[in-house]
């Protein structure tokens, strides 16, 4: 049986496959997307950290620097699990739309150029840094200028509706069915294929109380039907640590290629959920909750609702995290985050 990709490769057999292997292959494309001058030569080409979803690749050149970054349909980590191509779009008009916001623009990177047939996009190189997964192990704290940014970040993303006559914004379906595979069914099914022993010895025994347990089911499905409706605000998608960079110029966010138009509270919910599972101290978690500018209709239970799944999801599901947390914590996140879920009235 051919693989996902011999799949891929047989139904678009001319597209460039975006690699830094191939740096002569790479500098003529370069140059025909006239991103780079026929006289400037490239220098170096590098991998600039460990994406999940696409191919990406910094490249230097004696005049510049940016990255160039391809969508294929199967997740970059996960080859086995399709994805769609789109989505190198929806991230290409994510820019395009916060374009005009100050606050937004100095913390994203600009957008260079977008090549739609190879579903590539060109970015600017915000340059050398790292992401802030490092907060999820022991001893490793994040700032209150940090919180103040990324809260103020997330504010203001939020500001933008679909109700404005500017804004226009793909629907971004198949990422978020996508998503809601990952986040809202895969973790709570009992036979799934995934040993949560080799994660951490006893956690599959563990996951069991959530995986029988119908009431939180019944609830995390119906908050599923919710996340994949159809909203007003727009969302970052993914706000957790691994779409955080630190880099000399402070905080940039990045890979909003799930970005969508939805319930605010979700964004909110999962970044509250990863400082939790970072053992963030509370002042600083209450201190996003204070800095935070509700929208409109705000619904607190409906954000820690969120919270408790992605908490659920990040602990007894695929997408797992490098924490450092032993089976009694999760024991205990996995208590409160259940606590959440079922304490929202909501539809």
């Amino acid at each position: 049986m051919a693989t996902l990709q011999e799949k891929f490769r047989q139904h678009y057999p001319n597209m460039l496959y975006l690699s830094q292997d191939d740096p002569e292959t790479l500098t003529a494309y370069l140059q025909h997307q006239q991103w780079i001058k026929v006289d400037e030569p490239v220098v170096s080409l590098e991998k600039p950290g460990e994406g999940n979803m696409n191919v990406v690749v910094r490249v230097i050149t004696d005049q510049q620097t940016f990255i160039v970054k391809q969508a294929r349909p199967w997740v970059q980590k996960y080859p086995q699990v399709e994805a769609p191509m789109q989505r190198s779009e929806v991230e290409a008009v994510f820019y395009e739309l916060i374009a005009d916001n100050s606050v937004l623009r100095a913390r994203t990177p600009k957008l260079i150029g977008v090549d739609a047939a190879n579903f590539i996009i060109a970015l600017e190189d915000m340059g050398s840094g790292s992401d802030y997964t490092h907060l999820y192990q022991a001893d490793q704290f994040i700032t209150s200028n940090e919180i103040t940014a990324l809260t103020d970040f997330i504010a203001q993303l939020h500001r933008i509706r679909s109700d404005q006559p500017s804004v226009k914004f793909p629907s971004n379906q198949a990422m978020k069915e996508l998503n809601h595979e990952h986040i809202f069914r895969f973790p709570f099914m009992e036979e799934n294929g995934f040993n949560l022993d080799d994660v951490q010895p006893g956690l599959q025994e563990v996951s069991l109380i959530y995986k029988q347990h119908d009431a939180l089911k019944q609830q995390v499905n119906r908050l599923g039907e919710r996340y994949l409706a159809i909203g007003t605000t727009l969302l970052h998608g993914d706000y957790y640590p691994g779409s955080w960079l630190k880099t000399k110029a402070g905080i940039t966010v990045i890979d909003p290629e799930f970005a969508f138009l939805g319930d605010p509270e979700f964004d909110l919910g999962v970044m509250m959920a990863h400082l939790t599972l970072a053992r963030t101290e509370p002042p600083l978690i209450r201190q996003v909750l204070e800095q935070y500018k509700r929208p409109d209709s705000y619904n607190d239970s409906l954000q820690q609702a969120y919270s408790g799944v992605e908490i659920l999801r990040r602990l007894i599901g695929l997408a797992q995290l490098p924490l450092s947390l032993s089976l009694d914590e999760k024991k205990k996140l996995l208590t409160h985050a259940t606590k959440w879920v079922l304490q929202y009235q909501g539809t």
